[in-house]
């Protein structure tokens, strides 16, 4: 089975394709000869997910899943959120949205640097939505690791359970924890039982 992933980030394609398995081929917009930015100007994740949904789907008419992914923080009232691919500025530089993030918790103890990360999945399949949610609780670290595995925060997130970090893990666990792979087997879940129609891509 063929999905578009309304995405341009290959770690996230890599990471659906895996979750998913053989049965499907995870594509993106820029493989079928669309390389732009897809539109994210909602104020919440599920928002921003359904609108770069609908946006694959207005372009290819063909089944579509998209995902918005935000880092929670307690201390910070829930910051970075919805802004966590920006948080450091408009050129989401993943570096510098972690120093930012260390800085501003900066002399907090451990125990009281609880987070956790939210995925949101919308699926639209033959025109209809479906959509998805998957969190996984931790902790931000008191400084970065030297994990290489995974992105964004991943070297500063510490999953509930765990004494590493995500970018200290392998694949397949991070998949089997990690808030994008919760959302991701629900979507898998449901591709499997409602196959729909197949693909023209």
């Amino acid at each position: 089975m063929k999905l578009i992933f309304a995405t341009n980030n290959p770690h996230k394609q890599e990471e659906a394709q895996v979750i998913l398995g053989p049965a499907f081929q995870v594509l993106t917009p820029a493989s079928l000869g669309f390389p732009g930015d897809l539109p994210e100007t909602h104020d919440t994740l599920r928002g921003n997910s359904i609108q770069k949904a609908s946006a694959v789907w207005n372009l290819f008419q063909e089944d579509c899943f998209a995902d918005d992914t935000g880092l929670e923080v307690d201390a910070l009232d829930g910051a970075p959120g919805v802004y966590s691919a920006r948080y450091a500025g408009s050129d989401k530089d993943p570096a510098a949205n972690r120093r930012r993030l260390l800085k501003e918790l900066e002399g907090l103890p451990f125990e009281k640097r609880t987070a956790r990360f939210r995925c949101v999945v919308s699926l639209i399949q033959g025109g209809e939505l479906h959509v998805f949610e998957g969190t996984c609780e931790g902790h931000i670290a008191l400084q970065e690791s030297e994990g290489v595995q995974g992105f964004g925060y991943d070297s500063i997130f510490v999953p509930e359970g765990l004494d590493v970090t995500i970018a200290e893990i392998s694949i397949e666990e991070k998949n089997r924890l990690s808030h994008r792979g919760k959302a991701m087997r629900l979507l898998q879940c449901h591709l499997l039982q409602n196959p729909g129609s197949s693909s023209s891509i």
